[in-house]
């Protein structure tokens, strides 16, 4: 089969973090894989990239920021003229350095907040981080880069839209994504004090609307529909390695953040070319094209759409990646997804495991501490 072109390079520098968030895509199992690659290797990586026909870059973790070489993967993706995005919670992050990473050749940030309201916030991301994330976001503004907000969406805040918009108008973001919550890794291990009812799920997308049509031309506001409840599945990451390559700190090379879940075979940069990866990976052609798909998804109208879609969420509920994904009204086993909805029982049908028991206290394990500047 053909690889397509890739245009997104997904640059997970680091798993290491100062936030505790229930819903983190870090691997369950991430204080055991390390920052394995080193600035040359991250900068090797880049130029293959590029070289493949990647036209952006995405430097996330994690926390990006605890990289130290930071500066010199952002000035060598200046140089091979990649548009680069920081995404990061902001924590740590001074002024100075943010002046020198848009010198370096950083073209916008990504700044993620948890709530609009200082405790709600800090709550949910398990430390003290609000007031910080403001300032960080005044400096962004201050040193002319695109300011985008994130927010992930869940029972906690998913009432508190209306403020969450007020607040990205305050800050001056250009961009605000409302992103509800993706049930796989620790979401997945926390689902059952994560999940929203479809009253807040209907409450918050007429809110976000609304605020998109009073905002057209002043703020970007994207509300993502979870598909646990739209019938639909999404075609993750556009589709099973068509634009997207991610590449985690101990070098495996993976076409979505994920992926590491699934049980094939798994290529590393700092024995392979990211061109044969991309390529000849026995991974990344596993769910290319349709020649996989079973039924319903062959026959299906969508199946160029949705691509059968995700892969790992297939796998994590049903324990076979080549499942149709559950989130689908279709699939036959749709009602795992059915079943985990508040006050939406699907009595005719309870295949399949559970979800893994959520760790203690709805946290992820203890990482290091990080010290929030100022």
């Amino acid at each position: 089969m053909t690889a397509p072109r890739p245009y997104t390079l997904v640059a997970e520098l680091t798993y290491r973090c100062a936030l505790r968030c229930g819903y983190c895509s870090n691997p369950l199992d991430w204080t055991e894989r390390h920052d394995a690659l080193a600035t040359a290797d991250w900068i090797r990586v880049l130029s293959e990239a590029e070289a493949l026909g990647v036209m952006q870059v995405t430097l996330t973790g994690g926390e990006p920021l605890l990289r130290d070489d930071l500066d010199a993967i952002v000035a060598h993706g200046r140089r091979l003229e990649l548009y680069q995005t920081l995404i990061t919670s902001g924590v740590p992050l001074t002024r100075a350095r943010l002046a020198g990473l848009r010198d370096a050749g950083l073209d916008a940030v990504q700044l993620s907040i948890q709530d609009a309201d200082e405790t709600r916030s800090d709550r949910i991301a398990g430390t003290r981080s609000f007031a910080h994330k403001r300032a960080v976001a005044a400096w962004v503004r201050e040193l002319g880069l695109p300011l985008t907000l994130n927010v992930v969406l869940h029972r906690a805040n998913l009432d508190h839209v209306p403020e969450i918009v007020a607040l990205a108008e305050e800050w001056g973001a250009e961009r605000l994504e409302l992103a509800n919550t993706q049930y796989l890794g620790w979401a997945l291990a926390n689902r059952d004090s994560l999940l929203p009812t479809r009253a807040q799920i209907d409450r918050a997308r007429a809110e976000a609307a609304a605020a998109r049509t009073r905002l057209k031309g002043r703020m970007e506001v994207l509300f993502v529909l979870p598909d646990y409840f739209t019938g639909r599945p999404k075609a993750c990451m556009d589709g099973w390695a068509r634009r997207f390559i991610v590449v985690g700190p101990d070098g495996t090379a993976l076409p979505c953040h994920a992926a590491h879940t699934l049980p094939l075979e798994w290529w590393n940069v700092r024995e392979h070319a990211l061109n044969a990866i991309w390529r000849d990976n026995p991974g990344f052609n596993a769910y290319r094209g349709e020649d996989w798909m079973p039924e319903p998804c062959r026959s299906c109208d969508r199946r160029a759409l949705d691509f059968g879609g995700c892969r790992c969420q297939a796998f994590a509920l049903t324990g076979d990646a080549a499942r149709t994904d559950p989130a689908c009204a279709l699939a036959p086993d749709h009602a795992l997804v059915s079943n985990a909805r508040p006050g939406e029982p699907d009595t005719q049908y309870r295949r399949g495991a559970p979800p893994p028991a959520p760790p203690a206290r709805g946290r992820k394990a203890p990482g290091p501490r990080v010290t929030t500047p100022g």
